[in-house]
């Protein structure tokens, strides 16, 4: 974690905050669109459908395990202060109810076009709020923890991985949703991964390098100080 002075710090969590804030509202417009959840929320949201509790919920149970996994992985070299990551689930658990909220049954018009629209915001909102929170260097939140952990021990870059991790989650999500919810996924109506979900697999890792390139030097600068 960087040292920075305190008004940089209140920055830094100011922008930590929108960032999560962020991407439950991807979330929410993924969740409309009805093309399929966020593959950062597919898991989650499935577990939900199944036990019956709120999403936001299940999303701080299914982040906590993703803790353990960074335990798990990392073993002696796990950061503790990165189990303030729990307390930032539980954040962002709260943002993803809200936002549900928010959003309400808002739909962009245009049927399919304006449902694929809608994910497609949905997934620039969710690969913003990863970029931000990422280049705050607080820590990360868990399933992006659990993703740089493996990242540093397979020695891949961390897009590369993070499209691998999203794929393997949907994979997850996909056999729960059959097993015990006895759906069909991109057949029967009411599932939470469609192809938006793995739309977003594939493409949000290329987003934020998108972002990176011309954001980052913007965000260094107002965080750290730093000219280029």
């Amino acid at each position: 974690m960087r040292k920075s002075t305190l008004p940089q710090w209140g920055i830094r969590v100011l922008f930590y905050c929108i960032a999560l804030f962020f991407m439950a509202l991807g979330v929410a417009f993924s969740a409309n669109s009805d093309l399929g959840i966020s593959p950062v929320n597919s898991l989650p949201y499935v577990i939900s459908d199944i036990v019956k509790m709120q999403p936001g919920t299940c999303v701080t149970i299914v982040f906590c395990l993703y803790i353990l996994v960074q335990v798990i992985v990392l073993r002696k070299e796990f950061n503790p202060i990165n189990l303030t990551q729990i307390i930032f689930s539980t954040i962002f658990g709260y943002f993803v109810n809200f936002t549900k909220w928010m959003v309400g049954d808002f739909l962009l018009p245009g049927g399919y076009i304006g449902r694929l629209g809608m994910q497609c915001i949905g997934i620039v909102f969710v690969a913003f709020g990863v970029f931000l929170y990422l280049d705050v260097e607080l820590v990360p939140m868990p399933m992006e923890g659990m993703t740089m952990a493996i990242a540093k021990k397979v020695g891949k870059p961390f897009p590369q991985v993070k499209t691998v991790v999203d794929c393997t989650v949907v994979l997850l999500g996909v056999i729960l949703t059959v097993v015990c919810l006895h759906l069909i996924p991109f057949r029967d109506p009411g599932v939470r991964i469609r192809e938006g979900t793995i739309l977003a697999a594939l493409v949000t890792g290329k987003v934020i390098e998108i972002m990176r390139k011309p954001l980052s030097p913007i965000i260094k600068k107002i965080c750290f100080g730093e000219s280029k």
